[in-house]
């Protein structure tokens, strides 16, 4: 693997607009950013990003970062990029993708001498714009130690969990289990709000007790209790699409997950209730109407 001195990064969202900030400010390197809206390649200018097309950067950058919305995407980016990488260039999907694509990928890069790791990033956006995301890396311990330093510009946690894929692996499970807490909260919110104890009271005792969780005292409180379900977080359709992976992981392990079918059909039912682009513990909506 040849030293990183250029990088690119492409998808600039919620989560990548941030994340190729503090590469840029902290890295020391020159980056290259694109992404399908202008607006925010114009706001990265002032940290010094400078906008090139995906084919300028496979050509150019000796890592290359991509934070897109699925697999799909990320498909059809690696397509793009493919034809004009060589031997030692790099790339790190920090998007959530499928384990088995994660896994093709990897083994078809790898077998021409092109480094691939899956470094998908945890927590929120706040996380993200304070540079302090959890990341879980699969990928090869030489691939790890190269890009490490790099992703440590962007996360304070920066775990290796195995091969190729296996970054995925914990990713989506994180995100599993985060969608099913959110709905066992709303369940409580719903059975306490009928039985006298109203949610500005249950959800602060809760948390002093071993129902305490990072899920009671952020999605809980912060969007549940007040009823807050922002556009631009992270929806009901991204939910569903990061459970589906899950879902996807049990067929092929031949296990059975009921609880998080469950969950998957209350976000469907958020999302047949016309809330697929709001914050997904909107799922309170459907469990707990008002």
């Amino acid at each position: 693997l040849r030293p990183i001195a250029t990088i690119g990064f492409i998808g600039l969202g919620v989560m990548g607009e941030p994340m190729c900030g503090h590469l840029a400010r902290r890295s020391g390197r020159t980056v290259l950013g694109h992404d399908l809206r202008a607006e925010p390649l114009g706001r990265l200018a002032a940290s010094g990003v400078a906008a090139a097309p995906p084919e300028e950067m496979a050509r150019r950058c000796d890592l290359i970062l991509l934070s897109l919305p699925d697999g799909k995407a990320v498909q059809s980016v690696i397509a793009t990029l493919e034809p004009a990488l060589t031997t030692g260039q790099c790339v790190v999907d920090t998007s959530t993708s499928p384990v088995a694509l994660t896994r093709e990928i990897g083994a078809r890069l790898e077998a021409r001498g092109i480094g691939y790791a899956d470094a998908p990033v945890a927590r929120t956006r706040e996380a993200a714009s304070r540079g302090e995301l959890s990341i879980t890396v699969g990928g090869s311990d030489a691939m790890f130690e190269h890009v490490r330093g790099i992703l440590e510009t962007m996360g304070t946690d920066v775990t290796h969990c195995g091969p190729v894929g296996c970054g995925q692996v914990v990713k989506i499970l994180n995100n599993m289990l985060v969608f099913q807490t959110t709905a066992a909260i709303a369940e409580a919110i719903a059975l306490g709000r009928r039985n006298g104890v109203p949610p500005e009271v249950l959800l602060p005792a809760l948390s002093l007790g071993s129902a305490d969780s990072f899920v009671l005292r952020n999605h809980g409180m912060k969007a549940m209790l007040p009823r807050v379900f922002p556009e631009r977080a992270f929806s009901t359709r991204y939910s569903m699409k990061d459970l589906s992976y899950a879902l996807a992981m049990a067929d092929a392990a031949g296990i059975d997950v009921p609880g998080a079918r469950l969950t998957m059909q209350r976000l469907r039912q958020a999302e047949d209730a016309g809330h697929g682009e709001e914050y997904h513990p909107v799922v309170l909506q459907v469990i707990d109407p008002l």
